[in-house]
């Protein structure tokens, strides 16, 4: 029962964690709470989608090196520079994320990137969610290119069979309750394993045991009144275990603790993630259409940005809608721009021939005033600038209380589309603080001996809102650094 280093949680944080512990130290548990069937944490519910800073190909072929020179060949990969990165999580967070933190975590992604397919994890382009095919040719936007192979199952799966490659232990149906400490620092866990309970003695801990995001009395608490109606996108198992252990041994809270990562979902989707659908409850084509909530009104601008700068923050706007649902509408035009998930059996899905015909199917809704609102943006689209995907093209809408502010196209065109979405919640953005070092930091300033912690449980980097695909960079980046900083302080 005595080990090196003891690793809570195992997502993609918390296997990043134990295998660069692994590097510093022989004996190296993981801690899962699931059963080993829905194991994983989050990272299994994602896409599998890393944004990394990256000059051009040549960096892109060091996590990618089974690019065939005919993939090459086709795709315009463009750049995605350290200064863009910095700049896209400074405007998303309002100049709010920790500027030492988000720093490293940026000038080290593609390192750690690289890292991972060292240690035998495959990466591939993002091309069916991240690239628009124009004349033959890829052109990624966004600045999101890199995809683990299989998506975030693809990505847990890799990991954890080269984690006991590497000699680690999984627990499985191992829920940690509390953090063993002293006035010397965290000497291990206290773990119900398989029924029974277990004092486990660690030389280190590290917490990567994701938000609290599954817990619906921590979320009402938190993120405020009625987001105990909100659905969970991923694990039931997320309910902020491993914040509250950190916090009754005296870790200092910091970060957005009324925000969180929130989508726009399938309204009918069950309460938590399905991972026979995986992230495909999510409805993130809104740029090419158009909101219409109950009342019948348009709420948001769905062109303000590109769709990787919005749709984590609008979850939250379409919760806060009359009856916690929204509609998402198209025409004929846009259909070859919409995902993949928009093609999966369990939608909620109205057609019409005309617009009149769409609203009339458009339940729970004020039906009248949905068919003059459409009517009111189809009068106000500027037709005179072209329509294009791959840029912010200005082609918005005049005279509107709420605009478009690009890619506003008239609905004109049968048949037209609707699909009703609800908020879907990904992660909580209030956790621990650590250091550059991944050091929980106690309430009192300095860190707390023997504590680590990486993931979604660490406070302080995303505000509002986030780059897409920075989850997962974000956990891999300080995972490492804490399976590092916990090893060594374990040799030492």
């Amino acid at each position: 029962m005595k080990y090196d280093v003891i690793v809570v949680g195992a997502g993609n944080a918390a296997l990043c964690a134990a295998l660069a512990a692994r590097e510093k130290v022989s004996r190296v548990l993981v801690l899962e709470r699931a059963q080993e069937a829905d194991s994983g944490g989050n990272s299994r519910y994602t896409a599998g989608l890393m944004r990394v800073a990256y000059a051009g190909l040549e960096d892109l072929k060091q996590v990618m090196p089974d690019l065939s020179a005919e993939e090459i060949a086709r795709t315009d990969f463009g750049t995605y520079t350290e200064d863009q990165f910095l700049d896209d999580m400074a405007r998303v967070t309002e100049y709010r994320c920790d500027p030492d933190l988000t720093e490293i975590l940026v000038k080290k992604s593609l390192e750690t990137v690289t890292w991972m397919r060292d240690k035998g994890v495959r990466f591939t382009a993002a091309w069916g969610r991240q690239a628009f095919n124009i004349n033959g040719r890829f052109k990624f936007w966004g600045g999101l290119t890199v995809e683990a192979v299989g998506g975030g199952p693809g990505l847990v799966q890799s990991l954890t069979t080269i984690a006991k490659k590497n000699g680690i232990e999984v627990w499985f149906e191992a829920r940690a309750q509390s953090l063993v400490a002293d006035d010397d620092g965290v000497k291990g866990v206290v773990v119900r394993h398989l029924g029974r309970t277990k004092t486990l003695s660690a030389k280190a801990v590290v917490l990567a045991a994701g938000g609290f995001q599954s817990s619906p009395e921590m979320r009402t608490r938190y993120l405020g009144p009625g987001w105990e109606l909100a659905k969970v996108r991923g694990t039931r198992f997320n309910t902020g275990d491993g914040i509250r252990m950190a916090l009754d041994a005296g870790a200092a809270p910091t970060g957005n603790w009324s925000g969180c990562h929130a989508v726009a979902w399938e309204r009918n989707a069950p309460e938590f993630g399905d991972l026979a659908v995986g992230d495909q409850f999510q409805k993130h084509s809104y740029p090419w259409g158009v909101y219409i909530n109950a009342d019948g009104r348009r709420f948001l601008d769905e062109g303000a940005d590109f769709r990787n700068y919005t749709y984590a923050k609008y979850g939250r706007v379409i919760l806060s809608q009359p009856g916690q649902f929204a509609w998402q509408v198209f025409d004929a035009k846009v259909k070859a721009q919409l995902r993949d998930e928009y093609k999966i059996r369990q939608v909620t899905k109205r057609v019409g021939n005309t617009l009149e015909e769409l609203v009339s199917k458009l339940e729970d809704t004020n039906q009248a005033a949905a068919l003059e609102e459409l009517k009111r943006y189809n009068a106000a689209v500027d037709t005179t600038v072209p329509f294009n995907p791959n840029v912010k093209d200005g082609r918005g809408t005049k005279g509107l209380a709420i605009p478009k502010s690009n890619w506003a196209n008239t609905l004109d065109t049968p048949p037209f589309e609707a699909y009703a979405v609800t908020c879907g919640v990904t992660f909580t953005f209030g956790g621990l603080k650590i250091n550059t070092g991944a050091q929980v930091l106690s309430s009192d300033g300095p860190p707390i001996p023997g504590l680590y912690a990486a993931g979604e449980l660490v406070g302080g980097i995303f505000w509002f809102n986030y780059p897409g695909g920075t989850g997962l960079t974000n956990g891999a980046v300080f995972g490492r650094i804490a399976g590092w900083s916990a090893g060594a302080a374990a040799a030492a």
